[in-house]
C-alpha cells in the first residue's frame, strides 16, 4: 500500500524537491536575457514531454527538467521587453519572489478569523489605491481574480442596489434588466451580462473613442429604471482611449444610476499627476477595477476591485450556511463577501510586498515611462515614409499601419518576428481594417527595440 504521508512527510526528498524548485525559480526570476520562446504544436509536445502523470510519479528532478526544458519553452515570455501584444505582464521582481511566499505560507485569503495579517496587508494596498482615485474615506474592496471576475461583482452588486432600491420603494422590477456601456466596452463587459442574463445597450462613441454623458443620458431615457448600471471604460483595450467619465458621472448622480469603472489596464496610468485631468470623474465611481497583473507590475493573476460603499457589496456577495455563520460574527471584513469568489488566494500580497519594498514613487515612474515611449515611437512612426498612426496614444498603446499591407501580410510578418524572436506583435483591427499594435507596459522595453521592430516592416 502506498504511503498516504509521502507527498507531505519531511524527508530527504522532499528537501531535494523543494531545492530544486526553488533553484529553478531563482534562475528565471534573476535571468537577465529572458528568451522570448514560442509556442509548440500539440504532436511536438507529446513527442518532447511524453507521459508524466503515471501511478508512481516521474520523479521531482525529471517533472522539474521536463517543465523547464520542454513545457517553459513552448510558453511566451509575458515579461520579455519584446512582448507587445495583447496588455503586458511586467511583475517586479519583488512581486514575483513574493508570490512564492503566498504558497509556501498555505495562506487562506478569503476571511479575517482565517487570515487577517494577509487581510490587513491587502487592505492596505486597495486603501492607497482608493485614495489615488479619489474614492472618499470608508471606500473598500477586494483582491479578484481578474478583471473579467471584477467586472462581474461589481455588477452583481448593482443590480442588487437597485433591486433592492425599487423594491424599497414598492416598484416593480423590469422584465429585463440593463447595463449601458460604450461599444468600445472591453469583452467581458458583455461575458458578465450573459452570466447574469441582463442586457448590454452598446452607446457609440464620439469621433474621439470616447463615450460621454449625452450618449448615456439617451440610452437612460430610453430604457427607464431597467438600466442598474452605466460602465465607463479607463482606458480601452485596443487603443488606450478614456471615456469622459466626468460627463458620465454627472449624468448618473443625477438619475441615481449606479457608475461603474472598467480600469482594468488603464487606470495606473491615473497615479502619474500630470495625467490626472483625462480620469476626472472617477472620484465620482460607485465601483471600479484595476489589474496589477497589468500596469502596477504584479503577477497572474489579481484584480483590485473597489466600492464607493462596501456595505452595498456585502448585501450581494456575502454567502450564507452553517458551517460560514462563524465567519459573520467577526466585525471585520471578510474579503469574499465583496465578490463572487468564496475561496481566495490572498493575490494582493505579491503588490503588497513590492509596494512596501520598493516605494510607491518608482511605480509612478515606471508608469510614467511607458507613456512617454508610446508617445516617443508615435513620433517616430509618423516620421518614416509607409507608415501611419491610426490614433495619437493616449496612455501606453500605439496602433499604427503599413501602408499597402493586407491582412496576410501582417500575419506573416508578426510570424517571422516571433521565429526570429525579436518581438512578439500580432495584428489587431480598427473598423474593419488590420492594423499593428504595440502595448508598452514593460519598463525594460527601449525606444531601439521598438525602432528595430519598426525597421522590419
Amino acid at each position: 500500500m502506498t504511503d498516504p504521508t509521502r507527498m507531505h512527510a519531511i524527508g530527504p526528498g522532499t528537501v531535494t524537491t523543494v531545492d530544486g524548485v526553488l533553484d529553478y525559480a531563482r534562475r528565471r526570476m534573476l535571468w537577465e536575457d529572458i528568451p522570448l520562446d514560442k509556442s509548440l504544436e500539440l504532436r511536438e509536445l507529446r513527442r518532447l514531454a511524453g507521459e508524466t502523470i503515471t501511478p508512481e510519479g516521474i520523479g521531482a528532478r525529471r517533472a522539474t527538467a521536463v517543465f523547464e526544458n520542454v513545457l517553459g519553452p513552448a510558453c511566451i515570455s509575458i515579461d520579455h521587453p519584446g512582448y507587445l501584444s495583447f496588455i503586458p505582464s511586467a511583475p517586479s521582481k519583488a512581486a514575483t519572489a513574493f508570490d512564492l511566499v503566498v504558497s509556501a505560507s498555505s495562506v487562506y485569503g478569503g476571511s479575517w478569523i482565517e487570515g487577517s495579517g494577509a487581510v490587513f496587508a491587502e487592505n492596505e494596498v486597495l486603501h492607497w489605491l482608493a485614495r489615488e482615485f479619489g474614492l472618499p474615506a470608508g471606500a473598500g474592496g477586494v483582491f479578484m481574480q481578474g478583471g473579467t471576475i471584477g467586472n462581474l461583482s461589481a455588477l452583481v452588486a448593482a443590480r442588487d442596489t437597485a433591486r433592492r432600491r425599487l423594491e424599497a420603494a414598492g416598484g416593480r422590477r423590469p422584465d429585463r434588466w440593463v447595463v449601458v456601456c460604450s461599444a468600445e466596452a472591453h469583452s467581458s463587459i458583455a461575458s458578465a451580462a450573459e452570466i447574469m442574463d441582463v442586457e448590454v445597450v452598446g452607446v457609440p462613441t464620439g469621433d474621439d473613442g470616447r463615450l460621454h454623458g449625452a450618449g448615456v443620458a439617451a440610452a437612460l431615457d430610453a430604457h427607464g429604471d431597467a438600466v442598474f448600471a452605466v460602465v465607463a471604460t479607463a482606458g480601452t483595450t485596443n487603443f488606450g482611449i478614456i471615456d469622459d467619465i466626468a460627463s458620465i458621472a454627472e449624468v448618473t448622480r443625477a438619475r441615481g444610476v449606479w457608475l461603474h469603472v472598467d480600469g482594468a489596464y488603464g487606470l495606473a496610468g491615473m497615479l502619474v499627476e500630470r495625467m490626472r485631468p483625462a480620469y476626472a470623474g472617477v472620484e465620482h465611481a460607485d465601483s471600479l477595477i484595476v489589474d496589477p497583473h497589468k500596469w502596477l507590475f504584479a503577477p497572474f493573476d489579481a484584480c483590485a476591485l473597489l466600492y464607493r460603499d462596501p456595505a452595498g457589496a456585502r448585501l450581494a456577495h456575502t454567502q450564507h450556511a452553517e458551517y460560514l455563520d462563524v465567519l459573520a460574527d467577526g466585525a471585520d471584513a471578510n474579503p469574499s463577501d465583496l465578490g463572487v469568489q468564496l475561496t481566495r488566494r490572498a493575490r494582493g500580497l505579491p503588490l503588497w510586498f513590492s509596494l512596501a519594498a520598493h516605494g510607491t514613487e518608482p511605480y509612478r515612474a515606471a508608469i510614467e515611462y511607458g507613456i512617454e515611449l508610446a508617445a516617443r515611437i508615435a513620433d517616430e512612426i509618423r516620421r518614416r515614409d509607409g507608415l501611419s498612426l491610426v490614433r495619437d496614444p493616449q496612455l501606453s498603446v500605439v496602433v499604427f499601419r503599413r501602408e499597402g499591407w493586407t491582412a496576410a501580410d501582417y500575419r506573416d510578418w508578426s510570424q517571422r518576428l516571433l521565429d526570429e524572436q525579436l518581438a512578439f506583435v500580432v495584428p489587431s483591427s480598427y473598423a474593419g481594417e488590420t492594423v499593428l499594435r504595440f502595448a508598452i507596459i514593460n519598463p525594460m522595453t527601449t525606444f531601439e527595440l521598438l525602432t528595430s521592430i519598426l525597421d522590419t516592416l
